[in-house]
């Protein structure tokens, strides 16, 4: 575990526009290539710190659903969740939106805090090079909503 990695891409759109699309974690599925969707909990329909939401995730042949809570909600600046595990800090997954330009350099970064010893050493089996396939799919999720953004 300890794994990190950010990956920054600029987008011809206002912070605040990108931070819409990124915020609204039931878009997520169509960004990302792990996620198959998120859905709010607890009533929630929107972005705010505190905020629970269940993430539904595939890679190969591997599936797994993550329970994720907010823990930065900054429009136009930031915003950030933390997957837990066994109610364990998991995963910790950030968004910061930058004006540049004329648009935004958004960067999105991951810190690997905890994971069961034996998805550890699955993950070590099965996913060789993860940190590498990480940041591809962060690539891939900072495309996909650059794409959206600057179509509006």
């Amino acid at each position: 575990m300890g794994s990190t990695g950010s990956v920054t891409l600029h987008i011809n759109a206002p912070p605040e526009r990108v931070y819409e699309l990124v915020s609204d974690v039931t878009r997520m599925g169509e960004w990302s290539p792990e996620c198959r969707k998120c859905e709010w909990l607890d009533g929630q329909v929107g972005a705010a710190v505190g905020a629970r939401f269940k993430g539904s995730n595939q890679s190969g042949f591997i599936k797994w659903s993550t329970t994720a809570e907010v823990v930065a909600a900054e429009p136009g600046r930031t915003f950030a969740f933390t997957t837990k595990s066994r109610d364990k800090e998991s995963t910790r997954w950030r968004y910061e939106f930058t004006a540049a330009d004329g648009g935004t350099d958004v960067t999105e970064s991951y810190e690997a805090v905890w994971a069961p010893a034996l998805v550890d050493l699955l993950e070590r089996i099965f996913m060789r090079n993860r940190e590498q396939k990480i940041e591809v799919g962060m690539q891939t999720t900072l495309e996909r909503i650059k794409a959206v953004a600057e179509r509006a």
